[in-house]
């Protein structure tokens, strides 16, 4: 990847709209050198989709609950049964399996306390965990999409 790569990169990941004249503007380009690399860079996998990104609080998803989930259990059916659980779930933003004490790691969103205690009460019914500690975040310092580009 070089310079021109990168600054594309960085542009469309604040903004996905701006259209192929505003990106060659700002690389100092012109639309059909951009429309390739663009196209290069989603056949690389580098780009991966392009999303509109929604306020959570404007829709009423006002509570985010970081969740440590710890198992007794660590057989590959276990394991399947607790990702599709999770992955079957509009509530988990991001799940991540960890090394060290707590195996994973949950970030859901959901509109209040209650909700919370409904998907965890859903999710224990369908899958035996060890122990559940929910973290609830109490103010958003920084959220970001955008990757530090090299």
């Amino acid at each position: 990847m070089d310079f021109i790569d990168k600054t594309l990169i960085s542009l469309l990941q604040r903004d996905s709209t701006l259209s192929l004249d505003e990106l060659a503007k700002r690389t100092g380009s012109t639309k059909t050198p951009i429309w390739n690399r663009i196209k290069k860079l989603k056949q690389r996998g580098i780009i991966r989709q392009e999303v509109t990104l929604c306020d959570p609080e404007a829709l009423g998803l006002s509570a985010c609950f970081f969740i440590l989930v710890q198992t007794s259990e660590h057989d590959s059916q276990w394991q399947q049964r607790f990702l599709d659980a999770v992955r079957s779930r509009p509530e988990v933003m991001e799940a991540h399996r960890l090394a060290g004490e707590v195996d994973y790691l949950l970030k859901v969103r959901v509109a209040d306390a209650k909700a919370y205690d409904t998907f965890y009460q859903s999710l224990i019914a369908e899958v035996k965990i060890f122990k559940v500690t929910a973290l609830l975040s109490m103010e958003e310092i920084k959220y970001s999409t955008e990757l530090a580009v090299p």
